[in-house]
């Protein structure tokens, strides 16, 4: 590596973070089985190569990334170390009967512990949430505790309005309780749907928020109100999902994901038109679409998954050479970025992320 990772604070929580993050998620078994000892490697070299954020959630194979986070854990100094886990499953770790099936897997994953979830996210739900994640994880304290999953995408038209409900009148006091204990240093929110995050931000008195596919190189629907927001009352971003689920890494090629399914004509025609961009100024895909998102005000961190060390590196690498002006303005004056998303300047793509040892 040329250096280390530089820091940056996570809007006003306090807590420095790293550029570019750690995502747990494909360790829970998404899409494909993984052999447990690369896993747990990719984790390590995530840590080695100077990442301080991890993120993780009991959603990701029921409880398997944070066993499989809380193993590399175990081998750094707790301080060094920010973990960000989610709220709003709680796992039954049996069955309730020894001849039971198990339980069907999450969609997208081929993988998982033989657990029951069930979404809670009452008073109870957090507090028993937040105790199953520290026991899995192996610690005594999360830096940074997310409500996960609140969207009718996850919860269903006839449930999503509840489900906010329970967390703004149950949950949250659970969640303020563990700020003001000081076992938690941030609460906040892991959500895919940008207006969602919007309303829960104006609703109670969040530090941060991770938001999944929302913005990216692809779409911008944050753009014009939540990021905004955000920066108005001093919430941290975190992105995930910049990718959108693999097209953005892949380009438009055959059997490419977006949205966790596979990408419609539209969208595989969209990608198609940005990556001739990109190819006319020497750019590949994932570095436009990393370096993008980087250049809003409001965003401090990207989470970037990974399931092999060496896609560490590649994820990293993606910060290393700039990105011209010209390509931001070209893709602008071709209806294929927001003409008012603000752009990174090639003179400033690596300072931001690389610290000089």
């Amino acid at each position: 590596m040329s250096g280390r990772l530089a820091s940056v604070p996570l809007g006003r929580s306090g807590i420095s973070v790293s550029r570019v993050g750690f995502g747990s998620a494909p360790l829970g078994d998404f899409f494909e089985k993984l052999d447990e000892r690369t896993a747990i490697e990719t984790v390590e070299a995530a840590f080695a190569a100077g990442i301080n954020l991890v993120d993780t959630s009991p959603h990701y194979g029921n409880g398997l990334a944070e066993h499989r986070v809380g193993t590399a854990l175990r081998a750094v100094p707790r301080e060094s170390v920010v973990i960000s886990t989610k709220i709003g499953r709680v796992m039954t770790p049996a069955a309730a009967r020894f001849d039971e099936p198990a339980p069907p897997l999450a969609r997208g994953f081929v993988g998982s512990l033989p657990h029951r979830p069930r979404f809670d996210y009452s008073y109870d739900g957090v507090m028993r949430s937040f105790e199953q994640s520290l026991l899995r994880l192996g610690t005594d304290r999360i830096d940074i505790l997310l409500v996960h999953d609140i969207d009718p995408w996850s919860q269903g038209e006839d449930m999503v309005e509840i489900r906010y409900r329970e967390v703004i009148e149950s949950g949250y006091r659970a969640l303020d309780e563990l700020r003001s204990a000081g076992v938690v240093r941030a609460i906040g929110l892991g959500l895919d749907d940008h207006e969602y995050c919007e309303r829960f931000l104006r609703d109670a008195d969040f530090d941060a928020v991770l938001l999944a596919g929302r913005y990216s190189l692809l779409e911008q629907p944050a753009l014009p109100t939540l990021l905004p927001l955000a920066l108005e009352k001093g919430v941290g971003v975190m992105l995930g999902g910049i990718f959108n689920s693999g097209i953005l890494a892949t380009g438009a090629v055959p059997g490419a994901r977006y949205n966790y399914e596979a990408a419609s004509p539209e969208i595989m025609a969209h990608v198609a038109r940005i990556e001739v961009v990109c190819a006319r100024h020497g750019v590949p895909l994932p570095r436009a679409a990393v370096q993008f998102v980087l250049g809003h005000p409001a965003v401090s961190t990207l989470v970037l998954g990974a399931v092999k060390p060496a896609e560490i590196a590649r994820n990293l690498a993606a910060l290393d050479e700039p990105v011209p002006a010209a390509l931001w303005d070209e893709l602008k004056a071709e209806g294929l970025l927001d003409p008012a998303a603000p752009t990174p300047s090639a003179t400033t793509t690596t300072s931001p992320s690389r610290e000089t040892a």
